[in-house]
């Protein structure tokens, strides 16, 4: 018999509450302004909170935008991940998990390349910081499955050529300064690369 979990309590509810409104207030005045421009009180005052309260959540603004992003790339994941389930081979099923990425990172470009800085760089003690490697973690582990099931590389092998992956491709992402590259120009960059990682398996 399944014992059903209780329900959150009032004080659980209430904190959700304002989880939801400081990442949807942060998320869209990142977006307008870029988070360089945007100060800790303007997400407090659109969040409805003090700044006080604000700092129970998130210590320094680049956490906050570490809990922004990581919400937007844990849905860009899970997208890539059912894209590459139908993909043909290998390469076309790495391109297709990593393109809701890429696109993820370049709708506000120096938001983009801020949480990749925040993401190398940032307090390794936060969670927000925390999460963000863990979804790095599952996208190369997904990677190395990809390698091991399509393109018969053994798991050992498939897991550091993963690893390079990853580099490559936030290599080509935080590399792409300009607002006017595209998202399909760092894919096939990013082609190239694995193509001939690969040596032209595909």
């Amino acid at each position: 018999m399944t014992v059903a979990s209780p329900a959150p309590g009032r004080r659980e509810r209430n904190k959700q509450a304002k989880l939801a409104r400081i990442v949807a207030a942060a998320s869209s005045l990142f977006a307008e302004h870029g988070v360089d421009d945007v100060t800790t009180q303007q997400i407090a005052d659109a969040a409805d909170i003090g700044t006080g309260t604000l700092f129970l959540y998130a210590r320094t603004k680049g956490e906050l935008l570490l809990l922004v992003q990581n919400t937007h790339y844990e849905r860009a994941l899970r997208e890539g991940r059912d894209a590459a389930t139908a993909a043909s081979g290998p390469i076309d099923a790495i391109l297709a998990l990593i393109a809701p990425i890429v696109r993820c990172n370049r709708v506000q470009v120096e938001n983009g390349r801020t949480y990749l800085r925040e993401m190398v760089f940032g307090d390794a003690g936060e969670p927000h910081h925390a999460e963000a490697l863990r979804i790095v973690a599952e996208t190369e582990d997904t990677v190395r499955g990809i390698l091991t099931e399509r393109a018969g590389r053994p798991s050992d092998d498939a897991a550091v050529l993963a690893r390079v992956f990853s580099s490559t491709l936030f290599t080509a992402m935080a590399g792409a300064t300009s607002p006017e590259i595209t998202v399909d120009e760092i894919l096939a960059a990013v082609r190239d690369q694995v193509t001939v990682v690969l040596g032209g398996q595909g």
